[in-house]
């Protein structure tokens, strides 16, 4: 199957995305299924993998629901509160829904960099590995050192990178994010989301502008371990999906066919254990 391991849906109405306002033009509107599945069957795309835009259970119970009744929805990536004392019971219940494939904190948007170190979520930790789930970690390039030290505490579990921990593509910058993520993929077993780069690109990007931090994915996590997504509908601040998809196969074009086919969707399979 190809994946599409990256998107969102949301309805404004439900009030919890604190980071949606009016100021955010073209996305402050619904997105759903019936938004995305055109742009999908364009595209070839089999199924995608939903994940959370907003930090309640409430939006993990929305996300849930859209999956039992949208078949292109393949798994989904909910929330839960890792500091509260019944995390590990909460997360076990989730689990219960075999839509639900991983976890997602909004590290991103915690002001304390270390705050996955904290020993008050090593419980809910190993609940995400002890109900077979998947971690994806929403990070930034300041964020590297501590996502390296939680992962040698958690060996055993799946992790997933989102957006390549958002390199700045902007400002031409490399260093510091290039050793970090080389060494995290060289020290673990995570794997990576080749998404959300054209958002942290200057408006008039072009593919060679994300040449180099694409290549240094491949030559860190290699084929094997990267996984495609889209990032929609927040992508279309700076792409349409087609062009995204179309700047990845050329940027992957010199892989192999079952390089790009692991890339494009049997990563995905594998690291979130999807059932079809």
């Amino acid at each position: 199957m190809r994946i599409d391991a990256h998107q969102h849906f949301w309805s404004i109405a439900r009030g919890d995305y604190g980071w949606l306002t009016p100021e955010l033009a073209p996305l402050y509107r619904d997105y759903l299924p019936d938004d995305l599945s055109p742009l999908l069957q364009r595209a070839g795309i089999d199924g995608t993998i939903l994940v959370q835009a907003a930090p309640t259970v409430a939006e993990t119970e929305y996300m849930l629901s859209l999956a039992n009744e949208t078949p292109f929805i393949k798994g989904v990536v909910g929330w839960v509160d890792f500091e509260a004392p019944d995390a590990p019971s909460q997360i076990a219940v989730m689990a219960e829904n075999p839509a639900l494939v991983g976890l997602r904190p909004m590290i991103q948007d915690i002001a304390d960099p270390d705050w996955m170190l904290g020993p008050t979520l090593t419980p809910a930790f190993e609940a995400v590995q002890a109900n077979d789930l998947t971690f994806d970690a929403l990070t930034l390039p300041h964020h590297l050192g501590s996502l390296r030290q939680l992962l040698v505490r958690h060996p055993q579990m799946r992790v997933v990178i989102d957006h390549g921990s958002k390199p700045l593509i902007r400002d031409g910058v490399m260093q510091g994010w290039a050793e970090d993520i080389a060494a995290l993929a060289r020290e673990s077993t995570a794997y990576c989301k080749l998404s959300g780069l054209v958002t942290e690109a200057n408006p008039d990007w072009q593919a060679d502008d994300l040449r180099s931090y694409v290549q240094h994915l491949l030559d860190t996590f290699g084929p094997s371990r990267l996984i495609w997504g889209s990032d929609w509908p927040v992508c279309t601040l700076a792409s349409t999906y087609e062009r995204w998809l179309d700047t990845t196969n050329t940027l992957l074009s010199a892989l192999t066919q079952p390089e790009r086919d692991a890339v494009l969707g049997g990563n995905a399979a594998g690291a979130y254990y999807l059932r079809d």
